[in-house]
């Protein structure tokens, strides 16, 4: 009997980060259009950002089953196992991989399950190169109006079907809305005004603009003595996310010597702006998840506003602000219009202007036409394949152990069991060993390039 045949839907995600596990998962739920809940099994694509149990644990989304897959594992997986809907939350060449894998896999059956893809977060570089990785998914959501226009217009401009561009939303947000900063006076017990500076991996990515926010937050609390100043990090040294973090603001703050009320905190980023009464950042994502909950927001123009940054992002926002302009008691107020425009906290109660709550109903219908549709699911057909960039497609399909293709190349590596206790020994020998080279060798050779 199929999956679809049953009143729960069973679901699929690969992911191959703890960020896009979180996106994955949450995205999985919020568009299956069943009532009765679904059964979610998910895949993490093993490699440097694999993430460990407490990154799994902080994230918070459980499954009904979680392993560890290699590319080829988890396509062999999908010929044994039967799903109604398989969200496939990687980097764009994974997406590209897995889908030639599927497409070579499946065949011409119509009996497959609906795929989908998107984008974590704010997509502000290889706009066009990320797109067209994505390309021949059912859906490839769209986090805002913004970012659907752009993704049709891509799609458009390369004469490649458009129609599984679907607008939704972030699946993360949500939380209370900000109630407003604590009184002046807070009595015994009261929170005190919090500010949290959200980190990114890799933005910006050397050490002197990293240590330059670092004191620059450092400084803010040595002038604000009575508030609470927060460093949020993304992960524990040796964790990797979605990027890697070569300097960890961990290393960076060893040796300065903050105040009392400076401190760095992990957890879910909901969580922190549970007690959050401003949130700086110079481009995360936790910035939308923020101005979701009206809490007053700063972008950093500290290091010039650019594209490498991400935070060119914001422009029109409101909320581009430098450190001078915050110590000196600047609030930001973002523009309600940009704001709803990127799907965040959207406040236009004209008819059919939607609201967070609805974000997800298009995706939702969607994929329940797809599931009925009469005689099932045309094979996957992406953008690129050997005709069209042959230059391209095969370097990509071959780092995940595909032929040109889409087969496993021979000796690609499978594994019939789960690990013994000496490949455990040497696969964490290896993450480690690569993880020296990107975090410790990588920075010097490249230092050594500059000179």
């Amino acid at each position: 009997m199929p999956a679809s045949a049953t009143k729960s839907l069973r679901v699929a995600v690969l992911a191959d980060s703890d960020t896009r596990w979180k996106w994955g998962a949450l995205t999985a739920q919020r568009v299956t259009p069943t009532g009765d809940g679904i059964r979610l099994d998910g895949y993490l694509l093993r490699g440097r950002a694999t993430p460990t149990a407490r990154q799994l644990k902080e994230v918070g989304v459980p499954a009904d089953s979680l392993r560890e897959v290699t590319g080829v594992e988890f396509l062999r997986a999908m010929g044994e196992e039967s799903y109604d809907v398989l969200v496939l939350a990687l980097v764009g060449g994974g997406v590209q991989a897995m889908l030639h894998g599927l497409r070579n896999l499946w065949g011409g059956s119509a009996t497959r399950p609906v795929v989908v893809t998107g984008y974590v977060g704010v997509v502000y570089e290889k706009l066009a190169d990320g797109l067209l990785l994505r390309h021949g998914a059912d859906l490839v959501l769209a986090n805002s109006r913004h970012d659907a226009d752009r993704f049709r217009a891509v799609y458009e401009g390369v004469g490649a079907d458009a129609s599984a561009v679907t607008e939704v939303a972030l699946p993360f947000l949500g939380g209370d809305p900000y109630t407003g900063e604590p009184e002046p006076s807070a009595e015994q017990g009261r929170r005190p005004y919090t500010v949290v500076f959200a980190a990114q991996p890799s933005v910006p990515d050397n050490r002197k603009d990293r240590t330059y926010l670092l004191n620059r937050l450092i400084e803010h609390a040595r002038r604000h003595p009575e508030r609470e100043v927060l460093l949020k990090l993304r992960s524990r040294p040796g964790e990797h996310t979605t990027h890697i973090e070569e300097l960890p603001y961990q290393k960076l703050v060893q040796g300065t010597d903050p105040p009392a009320n400076f401190r760095l905190v992990y957890g879910h980023m909901g969580e922190v702006l549970d007690r959050t009464d401003l949130l700086v950042t110079v481009s995360s994502t936790a910035a939308l998840e923020a101005l979701h909950r009206r809490i007053p927001t700063v972008v950093l123009t500290d290091l010039g506003v650019r594209e490498v940054l991400g935070n060119h992002h914001f422009t029109g926002s409101g909320c581009l602000a430098s450190w001078d302009q915050l110590d000196a008691g600047h609030r930001p107020v973002p523009d309600e219009e940009w704001v709803a425009r990127q799907g965040v906290a959207p406040v236009d109660t004209s008819p059919g202007a939607g609201s967070y709550a609805t974000a997800f109903d298009a995706a939702r219908e969607r994929i329940a036409e797809l599931l009925d549709r009469p005689g099932g699911l045309p094979p996957l057909a992406p953008y690129y394949t050997p005709e069209t960039a042959p230059g391209y497609l095969p370097g990509i399909l071959a780092r995940h152990h595909l032929g040109p293709d889409g087969a496993p190349l021979p000796g690609a590596p499978v594994a019939d069991k789960e690990p013994g206790p000496v490949r455990q020994i040497v696969r964490r020998a290896a993450r480690g060993a690569y993880r020296h080279g990107v975090q410790r060798v990588a920075p010097v050779i490249r230092r050594m390039g500059e000179l």
